[in-house]
């Protein structure tokens, strides 16, 4: 049988040392099957939980055409942001994975040990003995709708059904959301201990307000707290994301080091045109 291709976009663009473009979906298209993203955004924090809309979501994604002419994964991956993390969401990343989601983004990720039920919740557990068994998966088992949805078998999906890149194969992305200063201090701690976390986001909303300068971007303390995420991923070697692409500062935010860049929704086509120009990507 041959191997399956890589099935995660996003992960595909980092793998090949690019930069990764994320769209909002459903609301500016990045859904369909022919918008020019390597992932699209389900959002669940901001937005109300609703599974169903989500499962109807994804359907929305999977185009023959597109399957017949580029392989079983939809063009653009789809991810989604659940709710924060306060040690109580691991159902949800249970419901949102088997119904077949290819990446979390965990908001409001403060210590280590939250860090770590993350990766671990989107794992399935392994047998003592086994390589890559930390961290311990939390992750029931009941496949059937996310190996449907993948188009593999079960077994294949098992195979795939991990985090990347602690397990080179695995197409799953777990991203962390950094958004208070206890959480920028124990990132570095949180980088080194916790295998398995594909992408931290820098959540600069919620860090302003925090620091007692609500959206003001521009305030030293904000941007010294910013930069501090970015240059501790740099050390560590994890790709650094950012929400807040806009046409002015796309080309900047590049520069900087960040690896994936989300676009709002207005506007969101010509912010990626710039994007994926000012990154040499067609």
């Amino acid at each position: 049988m041959a191997e399956l291709p890589r099935l995660n976009g996003i992960i595909k663009a980092l793998e090949e040392g690019s930069v990764a473009f994320v769209g909002s979906a459903p609301a500016d298209g990045a859904a369909g099957t022919s918008a020019p993203y390597d992932g699209a955004l389900f959002e669940m924090e901001h937005g109300p939980y609703d599974i169903r809309a989500l499962q109807e979501g994804l359907q929305s994604m999977l185009d023959r055409r597109q399957i017949a002419q580029r392989g079983i994964a939809p063009a653009v991956t789809p991810i989604v942001r659940i709710p924060p993390n306060q040690g109580q969401t691991n159902w949800v990343a249970k419901q949102v994975l088997d119904i077949g989601v290819y990446g979390i983004i965990w908001p409001h990720v403060d210590t280590v040990e939250e860090a770590y039920n993350a990766v671990a919740a989107m794992r399935y557990p392994r047998v003592e003995g086994r390589p890559l068994r930390e961290p311990f998966g939390r992750r029931g088992d009941a496949p059937n709708r996310a190996v449907t949805y993948w188009g593999i078998t079960q077994q294949e999906y098992y195979a795939r059904a991990d985090v990347w890149p602690l397990h080179p194969q695995g197409e799953l992305l777990c991203c962390l959301m950094i958004e208070s200063p206890e959480g920028i201090g124990n990132l570095p701690k949180m980088l080194a201990e916790v295998p398995g976390i594909g992408v931290i986001f820098t959540g600069e909303g919620d860090l302003s307000q925090e620091l007692g300068h609500p959206r003001q971007y521009d305030h030293p303390d904000v941007l010294k707290g910013v930069k501090e995420i970015l240059d501790i991923c740099k050390a560590h070697h994890v790709p650094n994301g950012w929400f807040h692409t806009t046409l002015d500062n796309v080309e900047q935010v590049i520069q900087d080091g960040y690896r994936v860049l989300m676009a709002p929704s207005s506007r969101s086509y010509a912010v990626l045109n710039k994007g994926r120009t000012v990154a040499g990507r067609r």
